[in-house]
């Protein structure tokens, strides 16, 4: 067939000595050339086919390197999305990665006006979450690469790191002093050892926050209680003078969790640092720990008039170790609309009526239904109650299974429940129908 733009001459008689020639003229107007798309919206299409922005954090395949083939211009948006987030499951792979950056950087020069080399600067995120520890020389080994890769990924926004891994002083000075430490917008999993220095601005994590004013996510994991720790006289314990410590200026941090840390420097600069913004916060309880040794307590309550969400989780270990919790936590958190309580469940104090709307618990117990029973008129507003240990049973299952054990008082708590219009749900967040 002929283009569009082409004459048609139709000859009905060919044959003949004087044919005529009719033109073909076309029934439809002639399609208008589709525009180019610009390149903002090609890196938007390929960075969703990345799953660059998608809740659901995906590894770049072996397919996503392929659409480098494609054109010039699919070359010069796809690379700096695949630099973007980038995601480790061995050391091996982190070692390669930095050393590409290092000799990037080695080879770049500032005649072209363009801040900083690449494929360093395309960098956003950094995901050591998998990393499985496999000893002492490995964490060296690692130690060893951070060190080297901060300072070469001046837009770092978001870094993620197992806890089995200890960063040393030297891998957070080279986090914090370096260029760009203001783009940091979160640090999740980071392992904390305290300083022997009770002052807080010699705490090695206080300088890193003091470098990060535009934080969001903060996670930090402590060490846990010490069994030597027990046999001190936590009353004779002396807070450190905060005359003249500086607060710590964090106006954009949402999202605080503390794990496995009844008392640090920086929990103490924490305290004592405004925090305008936190909405969920996530903390080991240490109830019977008595303040000052212990700050948990002291920390709801300064920061519990604007939270959102309150988590008591205690991390698993062998053996597992569980403290008791506050029993005031709602009267200090007068804003608080989903709770999340760790084991041994507290006798919860309540005096007026609060709008918590989802309480979760590790599993039902007869003994804290009975606390439940009495704080049911002051909670209008609860509408579920999540079992975040125990899941329901599949279809299928005998009655007799179902009726026993945990999942018959999860049946016994759904029937009280629903008379309550109060759902129950397990920790899939599904209801049993």
């Amino acid at each position: 067939m002929s283009s569009c733009n082409t004459t048609i001459l139709l000859r009905p008689r060919p044959y003949e000595r004087f044919s005529g020639s009719l033109l073909l003229l076309p029934l439809l107007p002639e399609p208008k050339p589709v525009k180019p798309l610009p390149a903002e919206i090609w890196s938007d299409i390929i960075a969703f086919a990345l799953g660059l922005r998608v809740p659901v954090e995906s590894e770049t395949t072996a397919w996503s390197w392929s659409l480098l083939k494609i054109s010039k211009s699919f070359h010069d948006i796809t690379l700096p999305l695949l630099y973007a987030s980038v995601h480790f499951t061995s050391t091996a792979g982190l070692e390669k990665f930095t050393k590409k950056l290092y000799a990037a950087d080695q080879k770049w020069d500032s005649i072209r006006r363009i801040p900083y080399s690449t494929p360093g600067r395309w960098v956003q995120t950094v995901d050591l979450s998998s990393l499985v520890f496999e000893g002492q020389a490995q964490a060296l080994l690692l130690d060893s690469l951070l060190t080297q890769l901060f300072p070469l990924v001046p837009f770092l926004s978001t870094f993620s790191i197992s806890p089995s891994f200890v960063l040393s002083r030297r891998a957070l000075s080279s986090l914090v002093h370096r260029e760009g430490a203001v783009n940091i917008r979160s640090l999740s999993g980071l392992s904390y050892i305290p300083t022997h220095s009770p002052a807080p601005d010699d705490d090695p994590f206080v300088q890193l926050l003091r470098s990060c004013p535009n934080l969001e996510v903060l996670e930090i994991v402590g060490q846990g209680l010490d069994l030597t720790e027990l046999e001190f006289d936590f009353t004779e314990t002396n807070l450190p003078p905060m005359i003249t410590f500086s607060p710590l200026a964090l106006p954009k941090l949402r999202l605080l969790t503390l794990l496995s840390m009844h008392y640090s420097p920086l929990m103490l600069a924490l305290l004592h640092s405004p925090l305008p913004v936190l909405r969920k916060l996530t903390v080991t309880p240490f109830e019977d720990i008595p303040y000052p040794a212990s700050l948990v307590s002291e920390f709801i309550t300064t920061h519990g008039a604007d939270l959102y969400s309150l988590l008591l989780f205690t991390p698993k270990s062998w053996p597992t170790r569980l403290r008791p919790s506050p029993t005031n936590l709602l009267m200090c958190t007068p804003n608080l609309n989903h709770l999340s309580l760790e084991m041994p469940l507290p006798n919860i104090v309540l005096t007026e009526p609060h709008h918590l709307k989802i309480l979760s618990i590790p599993r039902p117990n007869a003994e804290f239904w009975r606390v439940l029973e009495r704080l049911f008129p002051l909670l209008p507003h609860l509408a579920v109650i999540r079992t975040r240990d125990v899941r329901w049973l599949r279809k299928g299952i005998s009655s007799m299974a179902q009726e026993a054990g945990v999942q018959g008082e999860m049946r016994e708590w759904k029937r009280r429940l629903d008379r309550r219009r109060i759902r129950l749900l397990d920790a899939d967040w599904r209801q049993n129908v």
